[in-house]
């Protein structure tokens, strides 16, 4: 007895698991959006995310949060496109099949034409809130009901079918992105809000600093040190993020006036971090 071959979705199904297999792609994809993450994460404390040199298992480590909610999302979409997809396919010598396909060929072109409008219209609109992901799942979606319908209508897999879905994968990196954006700006205001749960720093150093002192950073002068000693004492740190030579440091408290402070770990500071005010029981 021989199998039935793959038709439909499930082709296509069986066509990305096996190019998306490769580790090395699963680990490019995993580092993109690591880093778009960081980046915005890290952007609100002032930084630029190169600056602070993190490794490339740093980035694929920071991936899976702002990766949860696409993947949930295209996972059980899948799972309703599968379902959907058989269900039409069994009934397509229905008198109703022909219109369901007309009114899904409709529906998305009419989510292009609207996505498309968007995209041309980038300096107008550009500046709402929502454009990165509402255009994106406008052209993606439109792109997506096309060409299923055109599949339906029994069309052969020609270049325009081929382009839609094409698009259709960019439109997902596009919005998968801005999701890992607002993810890693989330998880900032987030630290931002409880900045008192970093690890606390209390930095000596043989110059000054200079933060400025709406900072909230408390500076002590030693006016017994002599000449090469470590004169200056910083206190309400808070470690930020740690790179492989320098420390960034944060006030304990929020402020309009804070700053990040970046420390290199030489000779000419040193660092020591506070145990917890939590007396073990």
């Amino acid at each position: 007895m021989t199998d039935t071959p793959p038709t439909g979705i499930d082709r296509w199904v069986g066509l990305a698991t096996s190019f998306v297999a490769p580790v090395t792609l699963i680990s490019a994809v995993l580092f993109y959006f690591g880093y778009v993450a960081a980046r915005a994460q890290y952007d609100y404390f002032g930084l630029d995310v190169d600056v602070i040199g993190l490794s490339t298992r740093a980035y694929v480590m920071r991936s899976p949060q702002p990766l949860l909610t696409p993947m949930l999302v295209l996972v059980l979409g899948g799972v309703a496109v599968v379902a959907f997809d058989h269900w039409v396919r069994r009934r397509a010598v229905e008198d109703w099949f022909r219109p369901l396909v007309t009114i899904v060929l409709g529906a998305g072109l009419v989510l292009l034409a609207v996505g498309t409008v968007l995209l041309a219209g980038f300096a107008l609109v550009g500046g709402w809130t929502y454009y990165a992901l509402v255009t994106p799942v406008l052209l993606g979606g439109g792109a997506a009901l096309v060409a299923y319908a055109l599949r339906l209508r029994g069309g052969r897999l020609e270049p325009r079918i081929v382009l839609l879905w094409v698009g259709v994968a960019a439109c997902v990196v596009w919005a998968t992105a801005t999701t890992a954006q607002w993810t890693g700006r989330g998880l900032a205001m987030e630290q931002a809000r409880n900045l008192r749960s970093l690890p606390s720093v209390v930095l000596d150093t043989r110059e000054r600093l200079y933060v400025p002192a709406t900072a909230g950073v408390e500076e002590v002068v030693r006016p017994d040190a002599g000449e090469g000693d470590y004169r200056f004492r910083y206190w309400r740190l808070r470690l930020l993020i740690q790179g492989d030579d320098r420390m960034f440091l944060v006030p304990d408290t929020w402020s309009a006036g804070g700053t990040t402070i970046l420390v290199r770990l030489d000779d000419d500071v040193r660092v020591q971090f506070q145990f917890r005010n939590s007396p073990p029981n």
